[in-house]
């Protein structure tokens, strides 16, 4: 995958689930191997279920092209047969929005990214999480 697409990539331990809301949907927090990352994220559970203890890899990437091509703008489109992305490697795929940064403690930022009403909130150093100031971006994740 080229660089230019990949815009954060980073492995989260699952430290909380909150299945209380929706029965379907919860919510998972996690922090990231090195400590420095925290996430909170609403997963569909039904198609995706996590354990606290699990280990995600977290990718965010402005398009599926294993060539890094950019998309056509339309967002998620079904594949042509024969053809692969991103989304063959990885086992939970959303396309979504960051709609919201803001500024931290010290050198932390927060992010704040919808993916069709389920959530992404990460805070942490500004130098890993600036690539994503852009508009919409795809959620990438697998154990």
């Amino acid at each position: 995958m080229s660089a230019d697409a990949q815009l954060f990539d980073d492995t989260f331990n699952i430290t909380t689930i909150d299945s209380q809301k929706y029965d379907r949907v919860s919510r998972l927090t996690g922090i990231s191997t090195g400590n420095d990352i925290t996430m909170t994220i609403d997963v569909n559970t039904e198609l995706y279920p996590c354990s606290i203890g699990d280990t995600l890899q977290l990718v965010l990437a402005s398009t599926l092209s294993l060539d890094g091509s950019k998309d056509d703008g339309k967002g998620w489109r079904v594949a042509s047969e024969g053809e692969t992305s991103l989304a063959d490697i990885f086992d939970y795929v959303c396309h979504g929005k960051i709609y919201r940064f803001e500024e931290g403690e010290g050198e932390s930022i927060k992010v704040y990214v919808s993916f069709g009403g389920l959530l992404l909130f990460m805070q942490g150093p500004y130098k890993k999480l600036t690539p994503l100031r852009m508009d919409y971006v795809y959620l990438l994740m697998k154990k």
